[in-house]
């Protein structure tokens, strides 16, 4: 367990290390993680193909990190912060949403077309693409234990494809909307001002760590009940649903109560932490030779998934958030986190508006969606779709 904790790190390491001289990584916001893992893999990968040896790795701390990093993100459920979004937050939620369904009813149904199991389909659909890295590598498991030989192997290489597809596309889409349609003239002027941090505040959320890291301890131990009662269902949930589940009340009850604080940049340090540690530990178990023999279904699927992200977005994103500058930000921004991450969204979003201008509701909502309420609903929507094959 240590020796693999070990070896994670230094992976990370190694990734960093690449990012910080390969621009191209750092631009298409490739995790660090997933760039050391992947040369890892390769190695491992060419070490058993050619019969030196085959490594093998304990996955305890990875279930731990991974259970950490899912109660962190079900602490960021903030439903005054939902209320406060307004119309547009909701309705922009909903297109999330929909994305989502689509993303796993496309993956099923092109998989029963090609012949192949849906649970390969679902390797393709919103684990990898809405959920990325963090969720491929939490569902996998869950998809190996039903049967999907290499199902963890199969998400992880989908989400490294979806998170550069998404990069690449977002920008272009955007700017095509943009002078298509002459969305200049309907850009809202803004102040380019930022929140200024005192010194009380950083103070007072480094003394948080503690908090952090109390709360999160009493989620995860409370959702282990939860999840055995939703267990009982007959219905087959990720381990770490019931974590989310506590996680999210308690956010919500500090914040309706104010009886007590939840130090949320501790607990997303915490849960950040615990993402790279888990991906990390996630890329040096991959087994890639057990991709060979279902590499032309997986490229059709993913295939699929890109123009499907592409349709959405330049059609139903743009049309439904206005069909103005912020609307077409949006439909850029929603190419990089509904084919990767929060981060590539927003990379993908700062390439138009360092191009053109700012938009402040696009900066707004794809953060809160993305990262607050995007992954809980993937979960969701994941469990009932594998819960229906």
């Amino acid at each position: 367990m240590y020796q693999t904790l070990a070896v994670a790190v230094v992976v990370l390491f190694l990734g960093s290390f690449l990012k910080k001289r390969i621009k191209l990584l750092e631009t298409f916001c490739v995790p660090a993680p997933v760039v050391g893992g992947l040369i890892f893999a390769i190695l491992s990968c060419a070490l058993y193909a050619t019969g030196v040896m085959e490594l093998s790795f304990d996955e305890t701390l990875k279930n731990v990190c991974m259970v950490m990093f899912f109660t962190s993100v079900g602490f960021q459920a903030n439903l005054k912060v939902l209320k406060s979004g307004g119309v547009s937050l909701l309705i922009f939620l909903v297109c999330v949403t929909s994305l989502i369904i689509i993303q796993n009813a496309a993956a099923v149904g092109f998989s029963n077309i090609l012949g192949v199991s849906p649970m390969l389909g679902m390797c393709t659909g919103s684990i990898p693409m809405v959920g990325g890295h963090g969720t491929a590598g939490a569902f996998g498991p869950n998809l190996e234990a039903l049967g999907l030989e290499g199902a963890t192997t199969l998400c992880t290489a989908a989400a490294t494809f979806g998170l550069i597809a998404g990069s690449l596309m977002g920008g272009p889409l955007g700017r095509r909307l943009i002078l298509k349609h002459d969305l200049l003239k309907t850009a809202v002027p803004v102040e380019e001002t930022l929140p200024a941090h005192s010194e009380e505040q950083t103070s007072s959320a480094i003394q948080g760590y503690a908090s952090a890291a109390y709360q999160l301890a009493i989620a995860m131990g409370i959702g282990t009940i939860v999840s055995w009662l939703l267990s009982k269902t007959g219905m087959s949930f990720p381990v770490y649903i019931g974590a989310m589940i506590v996680a999210a009340i308690m956010r919500n009850a500090s914040e309706f109560s104010g009886k007590f604080e939840v130090p949320m940049p501790a607990i997303d340090d915490i849960g950040s932490i615990c993402l790279s540690l888990f991906l990390g530990i996630a890329m040096i178990t991959l087994k890639l030779w057990q991709l060979a023999a279902l590499a032309v279904p997986l490229i059709i699927l993913l295939v699929v998934q890109v123009v499907l992200m592409f349709l959405f977005s330049y059609f139903v994103v743009y049309n439904v958030m206005g069909r103005n500058y912020d609307a077409a930000v949006l439909a850029a921004g929603t190419c990089g986190f509904g084919m990767g991450a929060t981060p590539n969204a927003m990379a993908n979003m700062q390439a138009l508006t360092d191009r053109f201008v700012p938009s402040v509701k696009a900066y707004i909502l794809v953060p809160i969606v993305g990262s607050m309420f995007a992954d809980f609903i993937n979960s969701i929507t994941i469990t009932f779709f594998v819960n229906m094959l």
